[in-house]
């Protein structure tokens, strides 16, 4: 495990503080007047995503965080929990608790491949395309009149979530969600 200076705490870096994995959002090495350099960081938990502030001084070092990458493949959705299984051994089942998927996961697909982060062994956090496309299962017929610009209704994905689209969506078309957002993007294909 690589062991860092106070000045190689940069963005996008992964550290071990206080014995859990932080991820370098920001940082900001200076000096006031004739007191030594510091470093002044904004990290994110990588296990409970809070951000907090913390200026490391010269000679202080921290570890870089050993994590690593896993594919995982989305098989079902309980109440409070998503089931995944390891890419490739459909045997090797597991849950993972919908506080850790987050919103994003009404958009996963059954037998989606994801990305999970791993860190000592257990999963802390699931990589989401940034988009994704879903087929409209359910849609209402625009009504003559109500189809000026702006106008949205909701329809239901192959997921089973509920998303505004504009007027035009129709059911069998194909669309682009933002997971980050939850928002339409655009029409993929059209039915």
């Amino acid at each position: 495990m690589a062991v860092l200076a106070y000045n190689q705490i940069t963005p996008k870096t992964a550290i071990i503080y206080n014995d859990e994995p932080y991820v370098v959002l920001s940082h900001h090495v200076f000096r006031k007047q004739k007191r030594k350099p510091v470093n002044i960081t904004k990290l994110k938990n990588l296990k409970n995503g809070k951000v907090i502030e913390q200026t490391f001084h010269q000679n202080e070092t921290v570890e870089e965080a050993d994590l690593e990458t896993r594919e995982i493949t989305f098989i079902f959705k309980k109440p409070n929990e998503y089931w995944f299984h390891s890419a490739g051994k459909p045997s090797d089942r597991f849950p993972l608790p919908e506080s850790l998927i987050g919103q994003s996961g009404r958009f996963i697909k059954e037998k989606s491949n994801l990305s999970a982060l791993v860190f000592d062994d257990e999963i802390i956090a699931i990589r989401m395309p940034i988009k994704v496309e879903l087929l409209v299962t359910e849609a209402m017929d625009a009504v003559k009149g109500n189809t000026a610009s702006g106008a949205q209704k909701e329809v239901t994905l192959e997921t089973g979530t509920t998303l505004m689209v504009p007027m035009f969506i129709q059911s069998g078309d194909v669309v682009t969600v933002n997971t980050e957002t939850g928002l339409y993007a655009e029409r993929a294909n059209k039915s």
